[in-house]
C-alpha cells in the first residue's frame, strides 16, 4: 500500500479531497502530509449555497503523531465568494473552522485535560500553553452551544474563591444532576440575573427551590426573576450553622478572657471542641467534652443553643418548624449573651428562608461537593491568570458538556 493511500485511510480523507504526498523529515522529527482539493462544486460554509471559487490559502493542522513523529496536514484550502456572506473559506472534513488542529488531535488533548493540568498537557504533546488553553476554550464554547434547553427544578447558588482577598465567583448548580449550569465572575445581583435571563417563563415556573446563603444580591435577583420566590428561596443549613458556630466561638473567646483575668480558664485549648460535632469525635474526645458542655460556663449555654438548632432541621410541617425556630430565637434573645443575640437577629430576619429550607429539605450539600472539586481544579492548575480562564475550567470539568468536535464519539 502506498503511503498516500495509507494516510488517506488513517485520516479518513475522501473525495473531493485527496492525499498527494507524504514527506518524512527525521531531522525535524515531523511527517508532513499534503492534501489537495480535487475540484468540483464549492459551497459557502454558512449558507451551503454553491458559489464560485475566489482563491486558495495554505493552511496547516497538527494531527496525531505517527510513530512518535509530529504529523502535520498541509492543504491549499479554497475560498468562495458568496453573494450573502462575501469571501469565506470552505470547511475541511478533518478539522473545525478556525482550529489549527485536526478534530482527532483536539479530542486527544481534551482527554488529557480531563486528568492533567494545561502545562503538563502542553509539555507532553509539544505544544504551547496558549495552544492547549485555546483547545479548552473552544471545547467549552462548543459544549455550551450544544447544551439542551434547561429544565432545572432545584438550584444551588454558592460562591468559590478565585484568589485570596475576598475575590469570589458565583456558581449555579443543578442539584439533581450535580452539574454546573452557570458561572459568573462576581457576586452582584446581575451575576445571578444573567442566569435567570437564559430561562423562559415555563423554565422559571418549574423551579421548586433555590438554595443559597443569605447574600442580599442573590435574594434580590431571585425575587426579581421567579414568581412566589419567598416560598422557594431556601437558606442553606451549612451557612446557618456557620453563623451559630461563630456566635458560640465569640462567646468562648469573651468568657476565656474574663476567666484568665480572674486566674485560670477551663476553656484554654477547647476552641475546636465547641465547633466540632460530637458525632465526629472519638470516645476520648466525647468524654472530655461531656464535662465541659454540662458545666455552668456561658459557652456551654451558647453551645446548647447551637445543638438545639441541629434538631430543628428534621421537622416536616411548616407550622411546627416555625414554632421550633421561634423558640430557639427567643431563647437566644433572652440569654444575655451578646454574640448569640446578634445571631438571633440575623436568624429572625431570614426566618422565612430557613423555614423554606426545612420544609423543602433543600441544602447546598451538592454545591459544597462541587466547590471541593473546583478547589481541586484550581490546585491542579496552580491558579488561573484571570477569571475567564477559571470560568472555562469549571465548565470544562463540571459543566456536563459535550466537549468533543463534531463526529468524535464521547
Amino acid at each position: 500500500m502506498k503511503d498516500t493511500q495509507l494516510y488517506s485511510q488513517i485520516l479518513g480523507i475522501q473525495k473531493p479531497w485527496k492525499v498527494t504526498s507524504v514527506n518524512v523529515s527525521l531531522e525535524d522529527d515531523e511527517v508532513e502530509v499534503q492534501v489537495q482539493h480535487g475540484g468540483g462544486k464549492l459551497v459557502c460554509p454558512k449558507c451551503e449555497q454553491v458559489c464560485p471559487g475566489y482563491d486558495k490559502r495554505t493552511r496547516r493542522w497538527r494531527h496525531l503523531d505517527t510513530c512518535q513523529l509530529k504529523t502535520l496536514l498541509v492543504a491549499d484550502v479554497p475560498r468562495v465568494e458568496c453573494k450573502e456572506h462575501g469571501v469565506v473559506t470552505v470547511d475541511v472534513p478533518w478539522a473545525e473552522p478556525g482550529s489549527g488542529f485536526t478534530a482527532l488531535f483536539e479530542a486527544l488533548v481534551i482527554d488529557w485535560l480531563k486528568t492533567a493540568a494545561i502545562s503538563a498537557v502542553a509539555e507532553r504533546l509539544r505544544l504551547s500553553w496558549n495552544a492547549v488553553d485555546g483547545i479548552m476554550q473552544r471545547a467549552v464554547r462548543r459544549g455550551l452551544s450544544r447544551r439542551k434547553a434547561l429544565a432545572p427544578k432545584r438550584l444551588s447558588v454558592d460562591e468559590t474563591a478565585y484568589r485570596k482577598g475576598h475575590d469570589y465567583i458565583a456558581v449555579v448548580t443543578e442539584q439533581e444532576s450535580g452539574t454546573v449550569l452557570h458561572v459568573a465572575e462576581d457576586r452582584l445581583t446581575s451575576s445571578l440575573s444573567s442566569f435567570y435571563e437564559q430561562l423562559d417563563e415555563d423554565q422559571l415556573g418549574g423551579i421548586e427551590a433555590v438554595c443559597m446563603d443569605m447574600w442580599p444580591a442573590y435574594i434580590k435577583a431571585t425575587r426579581q426573576a421567579i414568581d412566589n420566590a419567598d416560598h422557594k428561596i431556601a437558606f442553606d443549613r451549612f451557612h446557618v450553622a456557620q453563623y451559630l458556630g461563630k456566635g458560640v466561638d465569640q462567646v468562648r473567646r469573651d468568657e476565656h478572657r474574663q476567666l484568665l483575668k480572674a486566674g485560670d480558664s477551663p476553656l484554654k485549648g477547647t476552641k475546636y471542641q465547641w465547633l466540632r460535632s460530637p458525632a465526629n469525635m472519638n470516645w476520648h474526645q466525647r468524654r472530655a467534652f461531656s464535662s465541659l458542655r454540662q458545666s455552668s460556663l456561658k459557652t456551654a449555654r451558647a453551645w446548647a443553643m447551637k445543638d438545639f438548632a441541629t434538631q430543628l432541621w428534621h421537622y416536616q410541617h411548616r407550622t411546627w418548624a416555625l414554632k421550633g425556630w421561634k423558640r430557639l430565637i427567643n431563647w437566644m434573645v433572652r440569654s444575655r449573651l451578646a454574640p448569640m443575640k446578634k445571631v438571633a437577629a440575623t436568624l429572625k430576619n431570614h426566618l422565612w428562608g430557613i423555614i423554606n429550607a426545612v420544609v423543602l429539605k433543600a441544602d447546598n450539600s451538592h454545591a459544597e461537593s462541587i466547590n471541593s472539586r473546583i478547589k481541586t481544579v484550581k490546585t491542579r492548575a496552580r491558579g488561573f491568570r484571570n477569571k475567564q480562564r477559571f470560568r472555562d475550567a469549571i465548565y470544562f470539568h463540571l459543566g456536563g458538556l459535550q466537549l468533543y468536535p463534531a463526529g468524535i464519539r464521547q
